[in-house]
């Protein structure tokens, strides 16, 4: 026994060596980024890879001087919307593809799949007209949340998430008097909580990171969100406080990150093939 253990790990540890390896190159951006945050700013450009003991006073002077808490909150409003809003139309997008019969029903679902191939970047200037000029909605919350609620992905994970659920329960609750939407949230919902939650993940995310978006659509600086507030401290042929640009860094990545703590084994579940089964 002893020598078959001895044997097996021999085999596996390039294995945990090319793990460790991995981990420790993706790792690399976010410990560098934190060793600087810990720096006063003269000494952030040296090669020192030492930690200092300025993060908190870098913090502050981000937080106060940068106004770093009111983009954290623009950006938590975003992103709660965001997660909210697409996880809605979502599930009742699913609902009426699944279970409901219409007219290019298949064609419908086509072009929802075929919208995932349309990055943000190409709708831009069609998407900023129509929200500035027809919807008057420029520099307002609404301009930033709306126009991103629909959800190709969300709409896909649910419609094959609800078609792995039987028939015969949709039958026998619509014997039971239970309408659409009944059978949505008392039936559906409580058995898609694992993929919700990887929804939410994902979109949380999503939300949080936006920037190409509100920099164009928002101009008004008590709304703007946090990735946009971070890129203005970094000064174009001046003096950037990159102490402060780090702290400021490793804070905002705190709410995704503690998302994802928090949902991890919804995450985990909601997309592994044996729950679907």
């Amino acid at each position: 026994m002893g020598a078959e253990t001895s044997a097996r790990r021999r085999r596996e540890w390039p294995t945990h060596l090319a793990l460790i390896l991995s981990v420790l190159i993706i790792s690399a951006p976010l410990l560098f980024a934190l060793i600087k945050a810990t720096q006063v700013s003269s000494r952030v450009l040296s090669p020192s890879l030492l930690p200092g003991g300025a993060f908190f006073q870098n913090l502050a002077s981000i937080w106060e001087g940068a106004n770093l808490g009111r983009y954290m909150l623009n950006s938590l409003i975003v992103a709660v919307s965001v997660t909210v809003g697409k996880t809605i139309l979502a599930l009742l997008a699913a609902l009426a593809f699944v279970y409901f019969r219409f007219p290019f029903k298949g064609a419908a679902f086509t072009l929802v799949l075929l919208s995932l191939m349309l990055p943000t970047e190409v709708l831009i200037i069609a998407l900023f007209d129509f929200v500035s000029r027809d919807l008057k909605w420029a520099n307002t919350y609404a301009a930033i949340i709306v126009p991103f609620l629909a959800s190709a992905t969300g709409t896909f994970l649910f419609r094959q998430h609800f078609m792995n659920i039987p028939v015969s329960l949709a039958d026998a609750a619509r014997i039971d008097g239970c309408g659409p939407l009944t059978y949505l949230t008392r039936i559906l919902v409580p058995m898609s909580w694992n993929t919700i939650g990887a929804l939410a993940v994902i979109q949380f995310v999503y939300g949080w990171d936006q920037y190409i978006w509100p920099l164009v659509i928002m101009q008004q600086d008590d709304k703007q969100v946090v990735q946009v507030g971070l890129r203005k401290l970094i000064e174009v042929g001046g003096q950037t406080d990159w102490g402060a640009v780090m702290a400021g860094a490793i804070i905002t990545a705190l709410p995704p990150l503690l998302v994802f703590t928090l949902l991890q084994e919804q995450f985990s579940r909601g997309f592994a093939l044996s729950e679907d089964k």
